[in-house]
């Protein structure tokens, strides 16, 4: 595979799997990133900011959720998105900087856009978070090779 279309590969796993589909983009990552070990910071950011871009699409989903929160295809139920909405209730838009963790980050993201976080608070939060995990699997795949 050519290292542009192995970029896009990643930008586009990266990008969904931060979005309320499911997905996973470290594995990719690592993947890519040992293929292309050459191209590995410019890997790694494309996916933080795929990853990041994708966080923003559910911030704006959550802004808007009362739109989507009743149809059969929304991804999120009542209860995830209540527990999502406890959680950054209680800790504050600190928890922003867990938007990585599976299966609670992408809720976390949509009671952000629920809750009206500022954008740029949002967006430096969730990026500070996804911009260490990222760098956290590049220093093990290093660290590996």
């Amino acid at each position: 595979m050519p290292e542009f279309i192995a970029h896009l590969a990643l930008a586009a796993s990266a990008f969904l799997s931060a979005t309320l589909l499911p997905g996973t983009s470290e594995a990719t990552f690592v993947a890519t990133a040992a293929e292309w070990p050459d191209a590995a910071y410019s890997l790694f950011a494309v996916a933080a900011l795929a990853n990041t871009a994708g966080s923003i699409v559910n911030w704006w989903i959550g802004r808007h959720v009362e739109r989507f929160a009743e149809t059969r295809w929304f991804p999120v139920s009542k209860e995830k998105l209540a527990r999502a909405q406890k959680i950054a209730g209680r800790y504050g838009m600190w928890t922003l900087l867990l938007a990585w963790v599976p299966v609670l980050g992408d809720p976390l993201t949509l009671a952000a856009g629920l809750m009206r976080v500022p954008f740029l608070p949002f967006a430096l939060l969730v990026g500070t978070g996804k911009v260490l995990r990222y760098a956290v699997l590049l220093w093990g795949l290093r660290a590996l090779t």
